[in-house]
């Protein structure tokens, strides 16, 4: 694996990137993150990804689905139907409870399905928690290099 982690953080609520990047700033993988506010961004970044014209594939993506342009599903959609993106641990990171996304997430191939909690405590240790199980415990299936 390369040195440097890195995170794709599809999010549009600012304060809510915001909690994110503190959370794994307080980390200790110091990843570095790439932040797309919006459906059509995360799409191009990833098209950008397999036609070799960027940067390496992430190690993970943490995916709200309520996007502005292009919802999260179709944002995962795009990525898990894809043979060069397919592999990428995606978590869904919402605020959603509604079954119907959640089984629809899970449909997609989502990796994970977690709900957003409110209060700030408990939102850090959600991060850490992902953090621990996907660069601890899990084994990725590439190392980022093509």
């Amino acid at each position: 694996m390369q040195d440097k982690l890195t995170i794709i953080i599809i999010e549009d609520n600012r304060a809510d990137v915001r909690l994110l990047k503190e959370a794994l700033r307080e980390s200790f993988l110091d990843p570095t993150l790439y932040i797309l506010n919006d459906g059509s961004s995360a799409i191009r970044f990833f098209d950008e990804i397999k036609q070799g014209n960027s940067q390496e594939l992430p190690h993970l993506i943490l995916l709200d689905l309520n996007l502005p342009q292009i919802n999260g599903l179709e944002v995962l959609q795009h990525i898990k139907g894809d043979d060069t993106l397919k592999r990428i641990p995606v978590i869904v990171l919402s605020s959603s409870q509604n079954p119907d996304d959640i089984a629809k997430a899970y449909d997609l191939h989502a990796n994970c399905y977690l709900t957003k909690p409110v209060d700030l405590e408990p939102f850090f240790e959600i991060v850490k928690a992902v953090e621990y199980f996907w660069f601890q415990l899990a084994r990725l299936p590439f190392s980022s290099k093509r």
